[in-house]
């Protein structure tokens, strides 16, 4: 299945819920989700009712895997391989997400967006302890240290754009982050309170998967 090219907001409209897809633009008064807070389509206005158990399984789905910017056979992988883990399922969850190295970068606040992430990281700008890794969905272990490729770091994008937003960046926790040298340290993985997901969406699409 391919990925999804359209605009990123239409996913925000159709699921009833700002997921911050838009980097900065997401939290202006410029957001699609706040300018038309109803479905997208034509005639369409705000949906009345209740969800089914399935409509609401689905929309948590979809809703966090937007999130994280995942296919649905990558997001799926993820939940069955927490499924049979004999950890915790949502702790075995988290990590898988917050453990990809696009979301360590953005959560680094070296991109604005996990879209924006995962393009650096393809290009191969993006260190892992020393050794350039252009994979996005690489497990990054607990201490390991995320920088800039010192070729990229001339690169417009690094040099000029990112300093505009990094200065006022506060990363989460679990990840320290050095502003001046563009390094990270991934601390530790979140739990899920901290990584901002809701324990009924991680439950809901648990049952979802376990059908």
């Amino acid at each position: 299945m391919a990925r999804y090219l359209g605009p990123r907001e239409k996913i925000e409209r159709r699921i009833g819920e700002k997921l911050f897809l838009k980097g900065e633009r997401s939290h202006s008064q410029k957001s699609a989700a706040t300018k038309k807070p109803y479905p997208p389509g034509l005639h369409t206005r705000p949906r009345g009712g209740k969800l089914s158990e399935f409509g609401q399984q689905l929309r948590a789905k979809q809703k966090v895997r937007n999130i994280y910017r995942l296919m649905e056979a990558q997001f799926k992988g993820y939940i069955k391989k927490a499924l049979v883990s004999r950890k915790e399922p949502y702790e075995t969850v988290v990590r898988s997400l917050e453990g990809r190295l696009d979301n360590v970068v953005f959560r680094a606040g070296f991109a604005q967006s996990r879209d924006q992430a995962r393009q650096i990281v393809n290009h191969g700008h993006i260190l892992v302890n020393g050794k350039k890794v252009n994979i996005p969905s690489c497990q990054v272990k607990v201490g390991s240290t995320i920088s800039i490729r010192e070729g990229s770091k001339r690169m417009p994008f690094f040099s000029a754009l990112m300093p505009q937003w990094l200065k006022n960046y506060q990363p989460p926790e679990w990840v320290t982050l050095d502003k001046d040298a563009g390094t990270a340290t991934f601390n530790k993985y979140p739990t899920l309170e901290e990584s901002g997901l809701k324990n009924e969406d991680v439950q809901t699409i648990i049952e979802y998967y376990s059908r």
